[in-house]
């Protein structure tokens, strides 16, 4: 049986770590603005500009509503080669393909390091990774692919592939604790392939918007009387706005000057404002359509508050952004919310407690003095923590420590590990 690090580290001795220019692979499925690109581009950013790599984004093409991060990465300098066979949806032909494009891709580069994110990256990814030899291959796991709110014919497809794919890295990236804990419930991996090394953003943004609160309100139509709850999320399923238009009838017949301000685009735009329409809600929910990653932290702080509803996140990034700038979250308890999200600094709900979150929405919006000091605690808390730079310092690191360990182990030992495909 194979142990993991597959190249154990001799004597018990930490291995002494290598400081060189490296030659590194990141792959992703979409480059769209979301939480995972967004982290991966970030990392990509800070290991080429910070340490001097020598870095390559892989990735499939950016389809759907959402927008994408390739102007951002161009205009940092960035080096990004898309495959179009890399797509999210699961075709066997074309994924074969996709395998084929990143077997040749990385034969060309020869990376001391390839890693991965999202399911269909991380499967497709490792496998050539593996297969090519590269001497360090991770894989972060951003959000699981299975979980209570899929199919259990989708959990027990993705729980296998999974599995097969954690055979072929050395190591497993968690954005969150519950991460590593839902994954080895579901057999994934061992426990000494898990680190957990939490999402990274431009904290500083966050902490100092560029635009003021009076000026962001007044752009969205927003009153100084108004209460506002922001989602940050696309118009997509277990995104949670379904549970919003459910409860807003009773919160707005309760406290009429709450809105709703959705920031993001998606599949379900249309379907969401029909139904706000029908329902007569039209005038309390504020859709702000697609925006840049930029605009994000004037956004809330130009609100009162935050709510995530969403129902499969890994870590989502709103939550910290959110804190940040010095407003509230009120989140499902989902995935690693509760790592950040504390009685202190929010309010935790159970998936899909209606009641709960109407109460919450509620509590919020009639004690300003409850927001700020949350707001407060969650600035004090994790102002260091979700710093981007902090968290390509510990990938780099990680890198280091695996190449280090192969370096000490013996060539059997290596050929062994490798020789499971």
């Amino acid at each position: 049986m194979t142990t993991w690090p597959p190249w154990p580290i001799r004597n018990h001795a930490e291995p002494v770590l290598i400081h060189f220019t490296m030659k590194i692979v990141h792959i992703i499925t979409r480059l769209i603005l979301g939480g995972a690109q967004e982290n991966t581009l970030l990392t990509v950013d800070g290991l080429h500009h910070d340490h001097g790599d020598d870095v390559v984004l892989v990735t499939g093409p950016a389809e759907g509503p959402e927008g994408d991060l390739f102007d951002q990465a161009a205009r940092r300098g960035l080096k990004v080669e898309v495959v179009p066979e890399l797509v999210r949806a699961v075709r066997p032909a074309t994924d074969l393909r996709a395998y084929s494009r990143l077997r040749a891709i990385i034969r060309r580069v020869r990376p001391e390091v390839v890693h991965t994110h999202s399911s269909k990256a991380g499967i497709v990814g490792r496998a050539a990774a593996w297969q090519e030899r590269v001497p360090a291959v991770v894989h972060t796991i951003h959000a699981l692919p299975f979980g209570p709110f899929e199919s259990a014919l989708r959990n027990r497809i993705y729980i296998a592939a999974e599995r097969w794919a954690a055979r072929r890295c050395h190591a497993l990236v968690s954005v969150c604790d519950a991460m590593t804990t839902q994954a080895l419930a579901a057999g994934v991996g061992r426990p000494a392939q898990y680190t957990t090394v939490y999402s990274g953003m431009d904290a500083d943004r966050f902490l100092n918007p560029p635009r003021s609160r009076d000026e962001v309100r007044t752009e969205l139509g927003l009153a100084d009387d108004e209460i506002a709850f922001a989602t940050v999320a696309r118009l997509f399923e277990l995104k949670g706005h379904d549970d919003l238009v459910a409860i807003a009838p009773k919160v707005l017949a309760a406290n009429p000057k709450v809105r709703f301000v959705w920031i993001g685009d998606g599949i379900l735009r249309d379907r969401l404002k029909a139904d706000l329409a029908r329902a007569g809600l039209a005038h309390a929910v504020i859709f702000t359509g697609l925006v840049p990653p930029g605009r994000i932290p004037e956004l809330l702080a130009g609100v009162d508050a935050v709510i995530h509803p969403s129902l499969r996140e890994g870590l989502a990034r709103v939550l910290p952004q959110s804190l940040l700038v010095g407003r509230p979250v009120i989140s499902y308890d989902i995935d690693g919310a509760r790592e950040v999200v504390t009685p202190e600094t929010g309010i935790l709900l159970r998936p899909r407690d209606l009641s709960g979150l109407e109460a919450a929405i509620l509590r919020l919006a009639c004690d300003p003095e409850a927001r700020r000091a949350m707001g407060a605690e969650g600035r004090r808390r994790f102002a260091a923590q979700f710093r981007h730079e902090t968290m390509t310092r510990e990938l780099r690191a990680l890198y280091e420590r695996l190449l280090a360990a192969r370096a000490q182990a013996q060539p059997a030992e290596i050929q062994a590990a490798e020789n499971i495909i």
